[in-house]
């Protein structure tokens, strides 16, 4: 049941109520705008798996930690992939990108002997210098991303061997380095973060709610804003709470416990990108470039201005995933960044439901398909199967994402929606 209002134009406004908004959410979903749905459904089922078959290690608060570790990597990577996806682009070259400035900042840290504060930023930099590159050549040369990122992607592999001079493990001692993705924050300082992300997302949720109405504008129900906020409260209450008890395996020698440090790292990226594609003009033409590239350009959008940007946000990401990975491992070898990690930073993003054909994607989709991979990787090493059966599980949640997002566009471009 809908109630309507008039507008000081005269306008009529339909306000929905909380059961109209659940029907339209309904029929987006059947209309093919599918969002995170499958992937929070197939993430909910994967969790009871393992967690049935494997409940004491895979649900103990060691391994719920370890999870968010172990993802860092690739979350960053596939939260730069998103923005490069949205464009209908690609950047194969995403993960030894990352591997490459991994290696930047430990040889400035051990071999020249800098400190964190300069050794960071070069990587940082680097990621920037190697994103404008990528663009150029896609946007003002026209050659496919596939193209120049796939000779990225051999020619990074190159550039990480001679930097660590044919193949030699840099290890790095440097304690700040080390901390961002193996450290905690304390007990209290966890519980204070926890308490300040949900009060923001609650302000920001009901400001956003309470503009829409005081201009007249179509607004969700209050009840909906409500339980939205409600349920992220609980979610971050539950994880924190998690999250603080003890965990170290031998407690007479250390005490663990405490939201590990890269958590805030991922939530403050992952505000940024969203307010910047949601909110900014910037991101209004990063989706209008992704849904219509010749419709953007005649409407006076800079389109290779755009297209160049979303590779240098996607190799800045990675340089942060590189940073992050050689923090956990305390090393870099010429490894970084390879094996799988490319391939596992595209499936975050797919599986999360960004579309491979450009114009609809969020950062969010990147956490939500990143916690999917590393629980599918987590939990059947639990499990004691080998490789070769993860590949394969992968490789089929890869493709039933990818046959979705197919399938979805069908639905959508069938009904008009």
């Amino acid at each position: 049941m809908t109630t309507t209002t008039e507008t000081a134009g005269g306008i009529q406004v339909v306000k929905p109520t909380v059961a109209s908004h659940i029907r339209d959410y309904f029929a987006r979903v059947r209309g093919g705008d599918l969002g995170t749905l499958p992937a929070v459904l197939g993430l909910l089922v994967l969790v009871l798996i393992f967690g049935l078959s494997r409940a004491e290690t895979f649900l103990s608060a060691l391994n719920f930690a370890n999870l968010f570790n172990q993802s860092a990597q690739i979350v960053f990577i596939a939260m730069g992939l998103v923005f490069v996806l949205l464009l209908g682009e690609i950047d194969l070259s995403a993960g030894f990108a990352s591997g490459v400035c991994g290696a930047v900042m430990a040889i400035l840290l051990t071999t020249h002997g800098l400190p964190w504060y300069v050794a960071i930023p070069a990587a940082m930099v680097t990621g920037i210098v190697i994103g404008l590159v990528l663009g150029v050549l896609v946007a003002k040369l026209g050659i496919p991303s596939f193209v120049v990122t796939l000779a990225a992607f051999l020619g990074f592999q190159g550039v990480l061997l001679t930097l660590l001079e044919g193949g030699k493990n840099i290890s790095i001692t440097d304690e700040f380095v080390k901390s961002l993705n193996n450290g905690t924050l304390s007990v209290r300082d966890s519980w204070l973060f926890a308490i300040i992300g949900v009060l923001g997302f609650a302000a920001a949720q009901l400001i956003r709610w309470r503009g829409r109405v005081s201009r007249n504008l179509v607004a969700e129900p209050l009840g909906i804003v409500v339980a939205r906020i409600a349920g992220v409260a609980v979610l971050a209450f539950s994880a924190t709470y998690v999250l603080t008890l003890e965990r170290a395996v031998n407690k007479a020698i250390t005490s663990l416990k405490g939201t590990p440090i890269v958590v805030p790292l991922i939530v403050v990226f992952l505000v940024i990108w969203t307010f910047v594609l949601a909110r900014t003009t910037y991101g209004r033409h990063v989706y209008a470039v992704g849904g219509n590239t010749e419709a953007a350009r005649r409407a006076g959008i800079p389109v290779d201005r755009i297209r160049i940007s979303v590779f240098v946000i996607c190799s800045f990401m990675a340089s942060i995933g590189g940073i992050l990975v050689v923090s956990r491992q305390s090393s870099v070898d010429p490894n970084t960044g390879g094996s799988n990690i490319l391939l596992y930073s595209v499936g975050a993003a797919v599986i999360g439901g960004t579309s491979l054909f450009g114009g609809k994607g969020k950062v969010i989709y990147a956490v939500i398909g990143g916690a999917v991979i590393i629980v599918i990787e987590n939990g059947m090493t639990l499990l004691g199967l080998n490789s070769g059966v993860k590949f394969i599980f992968t490789g089929l949640v890869l493709l039933a994402a990818a046959s979705v997002d197919a399938l979805a566009r069908r639905r959508a471009s069938a009904t008009g929606s």
